[in-house]
Protein backbone atom coordinates (compact mmCIF):
# COMPACT_ATOMS: atom_id res chain seq x y z
CA UNK A 1 0.00 0.00 0.00
CA UNK A 2 1.24 3.46 -1.42
CA UNK A 3 1.21 6.59 0.81
CA UNK A 4 -1.06 9.44 -1.19
CA UNK A 5 -1.14 13.18 -1.25
CA UNK A 6 -4.25 14.54 -0.83
CA UNK A 7 -4.58 17.65 -3.66
CA UNK A 8 -7.19 19.65 -2.08
CA UNK A 9 -5.40 20.38 0.64
CA UNK A 10 -1.32 20.30 -0.43
CA UNK A 11 0.13 23.55 0.29
CA UNK A 12 3.20 22.42 -2.63
CA UNK A 13 5.78 23.16 0.31
CA UNK A 14 7.69 20.35 -0.99
CA UNK A 15 8.78 19.45 2.74
CA UNK A 16 7.90 15.62 1.80
CA UNK A 17 9.43 15.57 -1.40
CA UNK A 18 12.73 15.98 0.40
CA UNK A 19 12.21 13.61 3.10
CA UNK A 20 11.48 10.88 0.81
CA UNK A 21 14.13 7.96 0.65
CA UNK A 22 13.74 6.74 -3.02
CA UNK A 23 12.75 10.09 -4.40
CA UNK A 24 8.95 8.62 -5.68
CA UNK A 25 7.59 12.33 -4.87
CA UNK A 26 7.28 15.20 -7.73
CA UNK A 27 5.91 18.30 -8.42
CA UNK A 28 2.42 17.68 -10.25
CA UNK A 29 0.12 20.38 -11.35
CA UNK A 30 0.74 23.12 -8.35
CA UNK A 31 1.08 19.99 -5.74
CA UNK A 32 3.18 16.99 -4.92
CA UNK A 33 2.44 13.62 -6.19
CA UNK A 34 3.49 10.42 -4.81
CA UNK A 35 4.21 7.96 -7.55
CA UNK A 36 2.65 4.81 -6.29
CA UNK A 37 4.44 2.24 -7.46
CA UNK A 38 8.03 3.40 -6.03
CA UNK A 39 6.77 4.30 -2.74
CA UNK A 40 8.33 1.98 0.09
CA UNK A 41 5.58 2.79 2.72
CA UNK A 42 8.04 4.60 5.60
CA UNK A 43 5.67 7.06 6.22
CA UNK A 44 8.47 9.96 6.18
CA UNK A 45 6.90 11.79 4.40
CA UNK A 46 3.59 12.07 6.32
CA UNK A 47 5.60 12.71 9.15
CA UNK A 48 7.04 16.08 8.09
CA UNK A 49 3.89 17.59 6.14
CA UNK A 50 2.50 20.43 7.49
CA UNK A 51 -0.93 20.28 6.75
CA UNK A 52 -1.19 16.95 7.11
CA UNK A 53 -2.44 15.63 3.57
CA UNK A 54 -0.45 12.91 3.12
CA UNK A 55 -2.26 9.05 4.27
CA UNK A 56 -2.16 5.64 3.37
CA UNK A 57 -3.57 4.46 0.50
Amino acid sequence: MAYVINPDECINCAACETECPVDCISEGDGVRVIKAEDCIDCAACAGVCPVDCISAE
